[in-house]
């Protein structure tokens, strides 16, 4: 049986794989997939000085990672925190300041903001970056923007991988994610895609037994029942993955044709391309990663998703060792993985002083591998 850490390393570690991989063909079209890369497009990395580069999607889900992490330290050990969105939310201002400027501040609220593959532009969304600039971002009620991109779906990855049932009812992971993603994308059918993406990695990792297909379909059910009376585009959200997990039980098409259908521009088609691939390939990682960015649509979006989901579901044994070790950031994010599944250790209560966490959640600042904070 999968022991549980495998789990969200796998999830964590899928979902930079699929991103590193699409990132490079994310502007192309099919028909120029084909052209640069050959008549079976692009079959793994196309490296760059002998790395793969993970994109802003990975960069946001580290740090809402951290943030969050940060929000549960403080409460558990400070007896004091503030919402958990206002968490992510700082954490994912540290990381624009990053892409802004190379200087180190003196002081930095996510100790993997000093992660050098963490820190690189290459923000898919520019657009992002100047709404985290602004005062006031935006709310599921007072959206910031329009914004339908895919962006900051791995801000709900992550959401859905920090639910455990002694932290937050289930119902709170919908709502986390809605709240998250709507701080720099204002579309319903974004922050509400946001909050499916987060029920399916928590009911995967949660609840291993439980078929991807399963998953899915109750992920988006209980998406549209939760905010359908609010947001009416979540009746529209769930036909549209629907219709993508009905595609996937279609032998008869082919994997192409069906993402080109579904379009994978949007977060939501995006969010119903990554459902089909992780359908169609079976437990297939290789094969999976394949199919998630040969196509016209946002490659690194639709692969990051899939990573995400096969990952949770497979474990990071299932992951093949070439695509980990031409990734620079398995061993950050390999780190955020098991502290989201193992959570915050200390107490005030407990009697019990860890100085690593309270060093990396806390304080904000890098440990090294010896478990000594860097100066």
């Amino acid at each position: 049986m999968l022991e549980q850490e495998q789990a969200w390393r796998g999830c964590f570690l899928g979902f930079a794989v699929g991103d590193a991989m699409g990132y490079a063909v994310d502007p192309l079209t099919w028909e120029e997939i084909l052209r640069d890369y050959g008549p079976d497009g692009i079959r793994g990395y196309d490296l760059a000085n002998g790395c793969a580069d993970v994109t802003s999607y990975t960069q946001l889900l580290a740090h809402t990672a951290c943030g969050l992490l940060m929000g549960m330290t403080r409460g558990q050990r400070l007896g004091r925190m503030a919402p958990y969105v206002r968490y992510a939310e700082a954490a994912l201002r540290e990381w624009s300041h990053n892409q802004h400027t190379r200087r180190q501040p003196e002081r930095t609220l996510c100790w993997i903001s000093e992660a050098e593959e963490l820190r690189r532009r290459r923000c898919l969304e520019t657009r992002l970056l100047d709404t985290l600039s602004r005062e006031k971002l935006g709310e599921p009620g007072a959206p910031a923007n329009s914004f339908d991109s895919p962006g900051a779906l791995g801000t709900a990855v992550t959401v859905g991988a920090f639910y455990a049932p002694e932290r937050m009812k289930p119902q709170e992971i919908g709502d986390l994610a809605v709240k998250t993603v709507a701080l720099t994308h204002g579309d319903p059918m974004a922050f509400l895609a946001g909050a499916v993406t987060a029920y399916a990695v928590a009911g995967i990792l949660q609840d291993p037994e439980t078929p991807l297909r399963d998953q899915f379909l109750q992920a988006t059910d209980v998406a549209a029942g939760q905010f359908g009376r609010r947001f009416p585009q979540a009746e529209n959200l769930r036909k549209l993955l629907h219709r993508a997990i009905m595609l996937a039980s279609n032998k008869l098409l082919p994997p192409r044709d069906a993402l080109e259908h579904l379009g994978c521009g949007t977060a939501a088609e995006c969010l119903a391309g990554a459902m089909y691939v992780s359908l169609s390939a079976g437990d297939d990682f290789d094969r999976a990663m394949i199919l998630a960015v040969n196509h016209s649509g946002r490659s690194a979006a639709v692969g990051a998703l899939t990573g995400a989901f096969l990952g949770a579901r497979l474990g990071d044994g299932a992951i093949p060792q070439f695509f980990l070790e031409g990734l620079d950031c398995v061993q950050v994010l390999t780190e955020l993985a098991e502290d989201l599944h193992q959570g915050c250790p200390m107490g005030r209560s407990a009697g019990f002083f860890d100085d690593t966490w309270d060093q990396k959640y806390i304080q904000g600042r890098r440990v090294d591998q010896a478990g000594w904070a860097e100066e």
